[in-house]
């Protein structure tokens, strides 16, 4: 005849601190290394949870897109140490909307630049004093032919 369990446990369970002593030790699982070389125009991850994202833009489609954007850079650098006005506002909006233009499509559409020529105008008493700003209008007529 077996003895009765005690305190709920069956025949086959072992108190807890039993159980304990009796499983082998646990084993910590290997290093995994990763090692990379370089990697151009990728995104990757490395481990549990991780998320990737990459956006990747168009370069300039010519050398003409790629002065403007240049230009471009440089007018809004220049503008932000000015006192803004209503015109600089649509001027730097407009600056705003090219490089996104360029950026992702690699060139700004004719109505586009048009749109910035005009606003360009229009604040032409403080673009017209700064080198960027003429750079700007010099590539607007390189593209608008005029």
């Amino acid at each position: 005849m077996s003895p009765a369990p005690t305190s709920g446990s069956t025949p086959d369970e072992q108190p807890p601190q039993q159980a304990r002593q009796s499983q082998p030790p646990q084993q910590s699982q290997p290093q995994r290394t990763v090692h990379i070389g370089s990697v151009t125009g990728s995104a990757f991850a490395v481990g549990d949870h991780n998320t990737v994202t990459q956006h990747q833009h168009a370069g300039p489609a010519d050398e003409a897109q790629a002065e403007l954007l240049r230009a471009v850079r440089e007018l809004r650098a220049d503008l932000a140490r000015f006192v803004t006005s209503d015109d600089t506002e649509v001027l730097d909006a407009e600056l705003v909307s090219v490089v996104d233009e360029i950026e992702t499509s690699g060139a700004a559409a004719p109505g586009r630049l048009a749109r910035l020529q005009q606003a360009l105008t229009a604040a032409g008493t403080v673009t017209g004093t700064l080198a960027s700003g003429v750079a700007v209008a010099e590539a607007l007529r390189a593209l608008l032919g005029g």
